[in-house]
C-alpha cells in the first residue's frame, strides 16, 4: 500500500505534506504534488500534515479518487522532487472547497 495525493491538492499545492517526508517520496507539478509510490515507505506521516485532506492511503481512496494512483503513478516519474516546504499558491484558499477539480490539473 502506498498514500495518494488527490484533486483536492490541484491548484492548492500546500506543501506541509513535504516537510515530513522522512524519504522524499513528494513531486512537485505546477499546481499540485503527487507521491512516487516506489518511493512511499507507507509511514502515514504525511496524512496528518495536510491541512486540506487532500492525501489517503490507496486501500482508503474514495471511489471518486480512484483514479488518482495511476495519476500520481504517471506524474511522479516526470516531475522533480520537491523536499522542502515552499508557499502555496496564491489563490488556494479560493480553490481549497473547490469540487472536482481535475480538469485544472498542469501536467
Amino acid at each position: 500500500m502506498t498514500f495518494v495525493v488527490t484533486e483536492k491538492c490541484i491548484r492548492c499545492k500546500l506543501t506541509d505534506c513535504v516537510e515530513v517526508c522522512p524519504v522524499d517520496c513528494f513531486r512537485e507539478g505546477p499546481n499540485m504534488l503527487v507521491i512516487d509510490p516506489d518511493e512511499c515507505i507507507d509511514c502515514n506521516l504525511c496524512v496528518a500534515e495536510c491541512p486540506i485532506d487532500a492525501i489517503y492511503a490507496e486501500d482508503d481512496l474514495p471511489e471518486d479518487q480512484l483514479e488518482f494512483i495511476e495519476i500520481n503513478a504517471n506524474l511522479s516519474q516526470k516531475w522533480p522532487i520537491i523536499t522542502a516546504m515552499k508557499a502555496p499558491l496564491p489563490d488556494h484558499k479560493e480553490w481549497e472547497n473547490v469540487p472536482d477539480k481535475k480538469q485544472y490539473l498542469e501536467e
